[in-house]
């Protein structure tokens, strides 16, 4: 029993905090997130947190902005709380593709959003498969960066000697592509695409033979699922047998779950890093829980064990 240790949960990511709580044997801890009429947001933390580790799930996810402003209220009210840590576990990180300037004048918004949960009071953040790895420079407190990509190759550790090739979506995916092969021990295609404008994609080329293979593609998210679907159709054209496609963050948004439904995909595998609506659960998305990692994460660091072995333990 961890009796220093807090685990709360606000409006993103209360399923998964559920689980957390019951693989730790620990109660969640109370919290009310109330809403003005003008939309201003106060939160009321139920007992003292004085001198405990306080962990607070939370993916800043759609809509994103109050989740974010939501989550840096909750640090500050801990801080002035005198919790002794405050540990922001963020499954899914928003605003993480924006890590660069693509253009002249544009903002780099993951280093803001890194900056503010700083300046607000985080300890230590714990998240998923960030779009751009290099965002871990973006902070000076500590940040575990997880993969989630065993448990996407424990689910189909099942088609291990069939004749499967394991597909990039784009140039940038290729080292995820290759780390997913390399468990399930078969080769990589890539496609090459352009994005003419946000949200849009055109596969231009395939790099590699799917012709009578079981094509997996992997990618960290999907949103409007208009890349995987052009993707898996180019690939099923070229020959594949059956296409199946994988993410860690199911964002889905806009027409994601008709495309994903109306695709050649027969079947997404998906993580719980945010979690589906109701009527995004259709019976082609497959969700495998990051929550025996990150219950397994709190409790290496509550007893001050690497967290690298608790990340192995669940694999």
């Amino acid at each position: 029993m961890l009796t220093r240790t807090l685990v709360f949960s606000l409006s993103t990511s209360k399923k998964l905090t559920k689980s957390i709580c019951e693989l730790l044997n620990t109660e969640e801890s109370k919290c009310n997130v109330l809403k003005f009429a003008d939309g201003e947001t106060l939160i009321e933390i139920e007992k003292s947190v004085r001198g405990k580790n306080c962990y607070i799930v939370q993916s800043t996810c759609s809509p994103a902005n109050e989740s974010i402003m939501e989550l840096l209220i909750m640090i500050d009210a801990l801080k002035r709380a005198s919790a002794r840590t405050i540990n922001v576990i963020i499954p899914y990180y928003g605003y993480a593709r924006q890590d660069r300037k693509a253009k002249p004048r544009q903002p780099i918004t993951s280093r803001l959003v890194a900056d503010m949960l700083q300046t607000a009071g985080a300890d230590r953040v714990i998240t998923f498969d960030l779009h751009a790895p290099q965002i871990q420079g973006f902070f000076t407190i500590p940040i575990d960066d997880i993969y989630a990509l065993p448990l996407l190759a424990k689910h189909f550790s099942s088609l291990k000697g069939q004749d499967l090739v394991v597909v990039s979506p784009d140039h940038g995916g290729t080292t995820r592509a290759r780390s997913l092969a390399k468990m399930l021990d078969c080769p990589i295609a890539i496609i090459d695409k352009r994005r003419p404008s946000a949200n849009v994609a055109e596969v231009m080329n395939i790099i590699g033979s799917v012709e009578g293979k079981i094509a997996i593609l992997i990618d960290d998210m999907i949103d409007t699922a208009g890349t995987i679907c052009a993707g898996a159709q180019a690939i099923k054209d070229l020959g594949a047998t059956k296409v199946l496609a994988s993410c860690t963050h199911p964002v889905l948004s806009g027409p994601a779950i008709e495309r994903i439904q109306n695709s050649v995909i027969e079947e997404l595998v998906t993580t719980d890093t945010i979690e589906l609506s109701q009527e995004k659960q259709i019976d082609k998305i497959k969700v495998v829980s990051v929550a025996p990692i990150i219950a397994s994460v709190i409790e290496h660091i509550e007893t001050v064990k690497p967290v690298s072995e608790a990340i192995k333990k669940c694999e």
